[in-house]
């Protein structure tokens, strides 16, 4: 019995890499045109009035995005199509995905429109700060109105996502958002300082990422039909599960709002608040999600399925998997960031507007980030694992405590550290957040063993810590501060990557040989 048990767990952790790592390749292309994309507005505009302005505009259809869309998507469609297509005949999965493409199109429709009309109130609300300045005020709301459309473009590019993801092809829905980005960049290189430029590359970027998934649904058998009723057992289940899911969106989203909200009071913070935790926080961004994103997405639909299975044995030990091999890629992440947040900001982003300044702040943020970079990936594990268990309330409630958690540590800290407080404050929000849910669902998943994961964490983070003290000593090294700036940075993260992975075999991370060892077989 134990031997059947166990071939399971072997076999879906093998998919599992290989769906991550389909995934990771593509968030990778996607993350590296989004850098270069940030890249170009950054020295077009710098931390200042049209930056900001496009900053808070395209934050807003993305609000409403991960409220309808890519939240429910993860929390609700995955894991009830998962389950419904192992129950039912093809026909009726079909007839339950054109079902829930109708709600969708209804309901984002009528959202969009509002939107458009309400653009006004909504950045009053978001960038109080802006009120002082008619010039940023008005630009941000013409830009809103100009962008929300593209809520209803992404939102069905996600709905597409979800159908592909639940029939497990990963390959083309991972590449669809660099479509966003080489969009963004050829129509800023195209209309220069023209900041409208930016919405008109937004809108025609949704596009690109909808229809490049079409083919692919249309193979797999999805056809368009208008069914003679929008009413759906499954579709009240995924109902049941997105109302929660919503909430635990909202607050998520206000977090980020939050920090928009006081970011955007310049007397306070200093100017360019909003545009300096918009680049700090892209940079953070990378790493999760070349690899968190990556993994959390391509572990739901196995959750999904173990969590089906008597005893869960295997979602426990993919629970732990999961967890594991997050800790050893984040960790290092985040302690690379803070030794050398200074010559990545300069390096990536310095020039033509983007100032002294710019990189000053820019970098002090990107340190207080970083303290919380693990904790946002695991977070998105965990929260894979309470979806594939059906329970949205968890991570809403939990979320609400997060959102209160940051605003009064925002109140306390913007005072003393500036922007960097607001950084701070989210780090320590997230933090809390991810202790939250482990513990929960551990008593959920009870008996589940902490050990193995504790102790693989500890050892990577001394030898994260390690490789950021060879980090911060290169980086004040004359020999290297003397090479051109991207030669510099370059063999920073070289040196990084390098020391990381000795101090790792030094330490005997569990996770380095396993890695050692798969390669082994793949080369074999």
């Amino acid at each position: 019995m134990s031997i059947n048990n166990s071939k399971p767990a072997v076999s879906s952790k093998s998919s599992l890499v290989k769906s991550a790592s389909i995934i990771g390749i593509a968030t990778l292309l996607s993350r590296l045109l989004g850098f270069i994309r940030d890249i170009v507005i950054a020295r077009l505009f710098g931390v200042y009035i049209y930056a900001q302005a496009f900053v808070v505009a395209f934050k807003i259809p993305n609000l409403f995005r991960d409220l309808v869309a890519e939240g429910a998507a993860n929390a609700a469609l995955v894991p009830v199509f998962s389950e419904y297509r192992a129950t039912h005949s093809k026909e009726e999965f079909w007839e339950l995905a054109n079902v829930v493409l109708n709600l969708l199109l209804i309901l984002l429709s009528a959202v969009t429109l509002i939107g458009i009309a309400a653009a006004p109130f909504i950045v009053r609300i978001i960038a109080p700060g802006f009120i002082a300045d008619p010039q940023k005020l008005a630009t941000t709301i013409s830009l809103t109105r100009i962008i929300f459309p593209y809520l209803l473009l992404i939102s069905l590019a996600a709905y597409a996502m979800a159908i592909l993801n639940t029939l497990k092809h990963f390959s083309v829905p991972a590449f669809a958002p660099c479509l966003l980005n080489i969009s963004i960049i050829v129509c800023a290189l195209l209309f220069g300082e023209n900041v409208f430029g930016l919405s008109l590359g937004v809108l025609i970027g949704g596009v690109l990422q909808l229809i490049i998934q079409v083919p692919v649904l249309y193979k797999k058998g999805f056809r368009i039909i208008f069914p003679r009723k929008l009413s759906h057992p499954a579709a009240k289940e995924i109902g049941r599960l997105m109302l929660p899911r919503l909430g635990s969106s909202a607050i998520y989203q206000l977090n980020n709002f939050v920090d928009s909200i006081f970011g955007s009071l310049a007397r306070i913070v200093g100017e360019g608040g909003v545009a300096v935790l918009y680049f700090a926080y892209r940079l953070i961004m990378f790493p999760i999600g070349i690899f968190s994103n990556a993994l959390s997405q391509a572990i739901l639909p196995t959750f999904s399925d173990q969590a089906l299975e008597e005893g869960r044995d295997n979602l426990r030990k993919t629970l732990s998997f999961g967890l594991r091999s997050l800790f050893f890629v984040m960790v290092p992440a985040g302690i690379g960031f803070m030794a050398l947040a200074y010559p990545i900001v300069s390096t990536l982003f310095q020039g033509g507007r983007f100032d002294a300044y710019s990189t000053h702040v820019t970098s002090s943020v990107l340190v207080f980030y970083s303290i919380g970079l693990c904790a946002y990936g695991a977070t998105k594990i965990l929260q894979s694992c309470f979806f594939a268990l059906k329970d949205t309330l968890t991570p809403t409630r939990v979320a609400g405590i997060a959102l209160l958690v940051n605003i009064l540590l925002n109140i306390i800290l913007m005072f003393p550290l500036k922007l960097a407080g607001l950084a701070l404050a989210t780090s320590l929000s997230g933090i809390n957040t991810f202790f939250m849910l482990f513990y929960i669902l551990r008593k959920k998943l009870a008996p589940f063993d902490a050990q193995p994961i504790l102790a693989s964490f500890t050892r990577v983070l001394l030898a994260s810590l390690c490789m950021g003290l060879v980090c911060y000593a290169a980086s004040h090294s004359e020999a290297l501060a003397a090479l051109n700036k991207y030669t510099n940075l370059a063999l920073l993260l070289s040196l990084g990557i390098v020391s990381y992975i000795v101090f790792c075999f030094l330490l005997r991370v569990p996770e380095m040989k396993e890695l050692h060892e798969w390669l082994r077989r793949r080369k074999a």
